[in-house]
């Protein structure tokens, strides 16, 4: 089972290689050809463009947290469901 799941994150990962270097080869043109106030410019544009899915993730993750430890503590509570009356 582990050696499948390993395969496939390698098949994954050299399937979705020429996808990421695409983008590497623009960008890197685009910051060779600008000055370096433009250098800065697209750098402060890039972290700012990250910081909003960062964010919406991050409370995402917070968010299902909370209600894990929630769900958990209502089971303490009741270990087992009582059984119905027919």
């Amino acid at each position: 089972m582990k050696r499948n799941l390993a395969m496939l994150a390698l098949g994954l990962a050299l399937w979705s290689a020429p996808a990421l270097a695409q983008g590497c080869a623009m960008c890197y043109s685009t910051l060779a050809a600008s000055s370096k106030e433009g250098q800065r410019a697209i750098s402060k544009g890039v972290l700012i463009l990250l910081v909003p899915p960062l964010g919406f993730m991050s409370a995402g993750v917070g968010l299902a947290f909370r209600y894990g430890r929630r769900r958990d503590q209502e089971h303490e509570r009741v270990p087992f469901p009582l059984p119905r009356s027919r």
